[in-house]
């Protein structure tokens, strides 16, 4: 371990948690993942496992989360109408959202796995016929310089519009409210021609040339510093998922937080996870993982891996976890393309529930929401100090 730690230039930092590790008097870890590392590369197993739990009075919306999910979807699919303006030939009542988040972790994130599966699912939906159109949104903040003109250019094209319509709608308001006034019996009923004005027909038919487009909508929303040597860039590259008409799955790479101050997606990280239909976090390495969690409070369905504490967690302490939403990758006991067609298996079989099912699923993704409660977790803590305490003493 000394010299495996000299070549990767730690050792000073092996050195300082090791001896750290073995002069307290009492070890904890976040999580099975971390305990199993520490008995391997500090040489003690930890006296305890202290999950971290979440505020969940914080997220809680007992009876509203339902209705929250349904008001922050709209809110993204007003963002996707603009990304993909003049390409909206899909159903947005039959479109669900995934998305993955977190540092750019690349590997450690699962993000390569994460693609990669989402170009079996767009094949596998392809040949399955399905009506149904999956938006996976990618946020992992990256070196950027701005938002792309063709970003900024989609939500200007879909304002244009809104506003356009809203005017016209209120003219024809306005007039057939008139007519109505004077109408008398025996009169004819107000045609659709005489309601809308010469000007509003040509200022419509404006707005409807401004939505043409001859490109492909954009897979990123920001010009990157180093986009030919990006990893995620280069994985949808070779994916070739590139938000063509015929494609079943979207993607949409957002490499900046989300806030309710930005020009393109106003919403934020919180409000945006509920608007979601599924999380994907199919970690290589992850001490705990807060993303599922956060989910799973919010009412939103998640697909983790046993090589996260959360996902060993979850695995220990429910049966049938996928019931409940929770969906556990293999990434243990499987190789790569194994695990990657489990989870493309999982969302494919997502993209088959009906509304009322997947209802029915975020009902009893809310109801764990108890289990992560620092009410609970904070229950190991209180034993650890008193073992220690107890240690101190003697």
């Amino acid at each position: 371990m000394d010299a495996e730690a000299g070549k990767r230039g730690i050792y000073h930092r092996y050195c300082i948690e090791r001896a750290a590790t073995h002069s307290a008097d009492v070890f904890t870890t976040v999580s099975h993942i971390t305990a199993y590392e520490s008995e391997h590369l500090l040489k003690r197993k930890p006296d305890g496992v202290l999950p971290n739990g979440l505020n969940v009075k914080k997220f809680s919306a007992t009876h509203e989360f339902q209705n929250l999910h349904e008001k922050n979807k709209n809110k993204i699919t007003d963002f996707v109408r603009g990304h993909f303006y003049g390409q909206n030939d899909f159903d947005l009542d039959k479109t669900l959202y995934f998305f993955t988040a977190g540092r750019y972790e690349y590997r450690n994130k699962g993000v390569d796995m994460f693609i990669e599966s989402l170009a079996r699912l767009n094949h596998r939906m392809k040949q399955a016929g399905s009506d149904v159109t999956v938006v996976a949104f990618i946020i992992l903040p990256a070196q950027t310089t701005s938002l792309t003109v063709e970003a900024l250019k989609g939500q200007a094209v879909i304002k244009s519009l809104h506003d356009t319509v809203k005017s016209i709608e209120e003219n024809v308001g306005k007039k057939l409210f008139d007519r109505a006034l004077n109408w008398h019996e025996g009169a004819p009923l107000p045609e659709d021609g005489e309601l809308i004005a010469a000007q509003d027909k040509i200022l419509l038919r404006r707005r409807l040339f401004a939505m043409k487009r001859h490109n492909l909508p954009p897979v990123v929303t920001h010009n990157m510093v180093n986009d030919a040597e990006d990893p995620v860039l280069n994985q949808i590259r070779r994916c070739q998922l590139f938000n063509a008409s015929s494609d079943r799955v979207k993607i949409i790479f957002h490499p900046e937080f989300l806030n309710s101050a930005n020009p393109v997606l106003p919403i934020d990280y919180d409000d945006f996870v509920r608007g979601t239909h599924l999380g994907v976090f199919a970690s290589y390495y992850e001490p705990w993982g807060y993303t599922p969690a956060e989910c799973t409070v919010m009412g939103v369905p998640s697909i983790t891996t046993n090589l996260s504490g959360f996902g060993c967690y979850m695995e220990e302490l429910i049966e049938n976890a996928s019931d409940y939403g929770i969906y556990i990758v293999d990434r243990r006991m499987k190789g790569i393309d194994d695990s990657v067609n489990q989870l493309a298996d999982y969302m494919y079989e997502f993209t088959t529930k009906n509304r009322r099912q997947r209802i029915n699923q975020r009902n009893r993704t809310e109801r764990l929401a108890d289990l992560l409660d620092w009410k609970r977790m904070g229950m190991e803590y209180v034993k650890a100090r008193q073992l220690a305490l107890r240690r101190g003493m003697s």
